[in-house]
């Protein structure tokens, strides 16, 4: 089982970058899945949350009004849409997910039962 988070990148404040999460060696598409971030120096926060059937989602303060999740199931793949990016979202992010129909709309590391490898955001002055 493999999350493979990519589309990072460097950007200028105010831009924006759409990252993905593809899944692969078992279909997400009955789990609630999640984006993460670490920033410099910083403990891994949670970000955004999409349950199974895109119906409920969920967004750390600090990035509400800017980010957007979605998934496409049939291609077991999960985004994270973000726009007016600022430099303190510069972070490496991950792309994880919880089994079964539950879902934590302000998650913990420790909910989570499959983390993907992250992919780096870095948002310049």
């Amino acid at each position: 089982v493999q999350l493979q988070a990519s589309g990072g990148g460097l950007v200028q404040a105010g831009g924006s970058l759409r990252l993905s999460c593809a899944a692969s060696g078992r279909s997400f598409s009955g789990d609630a899945m999640y984006w993460f971030r670490r920033a410099p120096g910083k403990e891994r926060e949670f970000v955004a949350a999409i349950n199974w059937s895109a119906s409920r989602t969920s967004y750390a303060d600090s990035v509400k009004g800017r980010f957007t999740i979605s998934r496409d199931n049939a291609k077991n793949t999960v985004y994270l849409q973000m726009i007016s990016l600022k430099p303190e979202d510069t972070a490496v992010y991950y792309c994880a997910a919880t089994v079964g129909r539950i879902f934590y709309g302000t998650p913990t590391e420790r909910d989570m039962a499959y983390w993907g490898k992250g992919t780096l955001v870095t948002v310049s002055s």
